[in-house]
C-alpha cells in the first residue's frame, strides 16, 4: 500500500516538474515573441500565470542566466546563456546532413538531380546533392563550381545578398559568356536578380549549359540571412516552360522546409508565380 502511494506521489511530483518546465519555456518564448523588455505584470497576462508563479520561475532562469532583469527599469529581457547555447549549437550544426533528406525527397517528386549550393565568390559552390535515378540525368558532384551569374542557386544567392557585398562581388566578376542565353550585362543581371526575388525562385534558361536547365530558391536560418539555396537540375526538354512553375513550387516548398529546421519562422511559401518565357 505504501509502495502504491509512494508511486502515485512519484507521479504528481514528476508531472508538476514537467509542467514548471513548461510554464519556464512558455516564459522564454514570450519574452522572444515579444522582441523588447517586459514587465512582470504583463509577462504574466501573457501567461496567463498569478504573478507569484510567474515571479518564481524568473527567479529560476534570472539564476541560470535565461533572462536578465534591468537594474535600472525593472523589465525582464533574454539573458545572454541562450546565446550562448545558441551560438554551440550552430557550431554543432551540420546544413549538409539536414539538407540531405529535402534533397532525396525533391528527386523523388521531381526525378531530376537536387543539390545544395552556396555562395563563395562569384561562383556557386555545391556542398551535397542527390542524383536522379533517371537513365537521362545530370550529375552535380560535390565540390563543383559554377559561375553565380548563370546558374539558378547562384542568381538566388545573389539576388539576397547585400548590396556592398554584391557590388563587390560583382565588379570583380567577368560576366562570361557560356552560351547565347548567359547573361553579360550588369544591368540586365540586375533586373534578373529584382524577378528572382520578386517570384521566389530562379531559373537557368540554359545559361551555363545548353540543353540544361535548373530551377532554385533561397534556404532561410534562423535570423531571415538566406545561407544557402537548394535546387534541381535535369535535361531542357523534361523542364519545359508549362512545367516551370509547378516544379518551382515544389523547389520553394522543399526549400521552406530546410529553412524551418534551421529555425527560420515564417508564412507558408506562395506557390511559385506563374512563369513567362521570354519568348512568349
Amino acid at each position: 500500500m505504501n509502495a502504491n502511494k509512494m508511486s502515485a506521489n512519484q507521479v504528481k511530483e514528476s508531472s508538476y516538474r514537467v509542467q514548471v518546465i513548461d510554464r519556464a519555456l512558455g516564459v522564454l518564448e514570450a519574452l522572444a515573441g515579444e522582441g523588447q523588455p517586459m514587465s512582470l505584470v504583463k509577462l504574466s497576462k501573457r501567461l496567463g500565470l498569478p504573478k507569484s508563479t510567474t515571479m518564481r520561475l524568473l527567479m529560476v532562469l534570472e539564476g541560470h542566466r535565461f533572462v536578465e532583469k534591468s537594474a535600472e527599469s525593472g523589465l525582464y529581457r533574454l539573458g545572454l546563456k541562450l546565446f550562448e547555447l545558441g551560438s554551440k549549437a550552430v557550431a554543432q550544426f551540420d546544413l549538409t546532413e539536414r539538407a540531405r533528406p529535402h534533397l532525396e525527397r525533391l528527386v523523388s517528386c521531381t526525378g531530376e538531380t537536387a543539390y545544395l549550393s552556396v555562395l563563395d565568390g562569384a561562383e556557386a559552390l555545391v556542398l551535397e546533392r542527390v542524383e536522379s535515378s533517371r537513365a537521362v540525368r545530370v550529375p552535380a558532384s560535390v565540390g563543383w563550381r559554377n559561375p553565380a551569374h548563370c546558374t539558378a542557386v547562384g542568381k538566388v544567392l545573389l539576388a539576397h545578398t547585400p548590396e556592398s557585398r554584391l557590388t563587390a562581388v560583382l565588379g570583380k566578376a567577368r560576366l562570361r559568356a557560356y552560351t547565347q542565353n548567359t547573361i553579360t550585362s550588369l544591368a540586365q543581371l540586375r533586373e534578373e536578380l529584382r524577378l528572382v526575388r520578386e517570384r521566389g525562385f530562379a531559373l537557368d534558361d540554359e545559361e551555363t549549359e545548353d540543353g540544361l536547365r535548373c530551377i532554385a530558391a533561397a534556404v532561410q536560418e534562423h535570423s531571415g540571412r538566406v545561407a544557402a539555396a537548394l535546387g534541381i537540375l535535369g535535361p531542357a526538354y523534361r523542364i519545359p516552360d508549362d512545367s516551370v512553375a509547378t516544379l518551382a513550387a515544389t523547389v520553394i516548398g522543399a526549400a521552406h522546409k530546410l529553412s524551418a529546421e534551421l529555425g527560420y519562422r515564417a508564412a507558408e511559401p506562395r506557390a511559385a508565380r506563374q512563369y513567362v518565357s521570354l519568348d512568349g
